[in-house]
């Protein structure tokens, strides 16, 4: 008698599984951003002083390039170079933007004399209500009008009508926006601020503007703090103060701009948490205190944060020369976190609203800080 086979299951031959590759340390991720933001700053510098006694075609004086734009051209042109090798979010990490503005901003303050920020202070709580009420009011108008999605349309608003990139973080979190709506506007912010940091010094000087009034105009107009103060810089001395004065009195704006949305958006959502007064101290930008503080140790002939660094060869402090590569690592480092994949996935309709409101916010500010720093409250250096 035969003895009965059992059917065996049929088990096909499992392929073997590639390697998985380890991941990389974060501190030497770190260590290759940080690397390459201080190779590429140092180029930049040496590039400013390279063409700071040229004339350029067009009679364009080189000492109008100042290290702002290097910085932020060599940073494009890194981040485009390490595209194909797919080595951008390996140094993400170590792009630090934020962190190099902020130390920056603080040391600036070693340079202002508590009279020009009181001074410049008192335009810039005068402006900075005005300009984020109407800028903020007529985007959100102009984006539901192109049927924009709401959360969008709050995170635009304030991205244009406070400070870039921060506001729009800040704001998005209140709003509980997407990440890449998120990711969306920043990108549109710097797209446009970039090109604004270079044109808008260009029109002052044509215009023949005051240092004040140029410096509050890019203050009130440019999104992005990183290239306001690039802006002042290419204009003059006396304008990167006003317009960091300036800018920072909108960057206070932050908190409250961001508890507002929270509780509007709390209040539309049935099940909404109700944020607390604590988001505005959490939101609030606590390198504008260091900056105060800094301003009052100069004030006091405590520090001195003068001229030392500049390619005109003056003397100075080491704080100036501090506080010179810590914008330019900044600005080494947006050109560096520009985001070009989001310029393929971005529609006709939130650009066309950005640029629309671009407009409006350049016009409009262009008449405010012209008003008050030449009537209103004159600021003379």
């Amino acid at each position: 008698m035969l003895e009965k086979i059992e059917p065996q299951p049929f088990n096909p031959p499992v392929a073997a599984a590639e390697p998985v590759k380890p991941a990389q340390p974060v501190w030497l991720r770190i260590l290759a951003g940080l690397t390459l933001s201080a190779v590429l700053a140092v180029l930049a510098w040496l590039l400013t002083k390279k063409v700071y006694s040229v004339t350029l075609p067009f009679h364009i004086p080189g000492k109008v390039l100042e290290f702002p734009i290097w910085g932020a051209l060599l940073g494009v042109a890194a981040n485009l170079a390490l595209r194909p090798f797919k080595a951008n979010d390996f140094i993400r990490p170590g792009v630090r933007m934020e962190f190099f503005l902020k130390i920056g901003l603080v040391l600036l303050g070693t340079s202002i004399n508590l009279k020009l920020l009181a001074t410049a202070a008192a335009g810039a709580v005068l402006q900075a209500p005005i300009m984020i009420t109407s800028v903020f009011f007529f985007t959100y108008w102009l984006a539901t009008r192109f049927g924009i999605e709401e959360k969008m349309r709050a995170v635009m608003s304030s991205a244009l009508a406070v400070c870039g990139v921060s506001a729009a973080i800040a704001a998005a979190g209140s709003v509980k926006a997407k990440k890449e709506q998120v990711t969306y506007i920043v990108t549109i912010v710097i797209l446009v601020a970039l090109p604004l940091m270079v044109i808008a010094p260009l029109l002052a000087k044509a215009m023949h503007l005051s240092d004040a009034v140029a410096g509050a105009w890019f203050g009130g107009n440019i999104d992005t703090t990183a290239a306001v103060v690039g802006a002042g810089t290419i204009f003059s001395e006396a304008a990167q103060k006003v317009a960091s004065i300036v800018k920072n009195a909108q960057n206070v704006f932050i908190g409250l701009v961001a508890f507002l949305l929270a509780l509007y958006f709390a209040a539309r959502s049935d099940g909404g948490q109700k944020p607390g007064a604590r988001m505005i101290w959490d939101r609030f930008p606590k390198f504008v205190l260091g900056f105060i503080a800094a301003s009052v140790l100069f004030t006091l002939g405590q520090v001195y944060g003068g001229i030392l660094g500049r390619i005109d060869g003056r003397s100075g402090t080491v704080l100036e020369a501090l506080k010179n590569w810590s914008f330019t690592l900044a600005f080494v480092c947006m050109g560096l976190e520009f985001a070009f994949g989001e310029i393929k996935s971005m529609g006709w309709r939130p650009v066309a609203v950005f640029l629309i409101a671009t407009v409006f916010n350049t016009l409009l500010a262009l008449g405010v800080s012209w008003v008050i720093f030449t009537y209103l409250l004159p600021i003379h250096f």
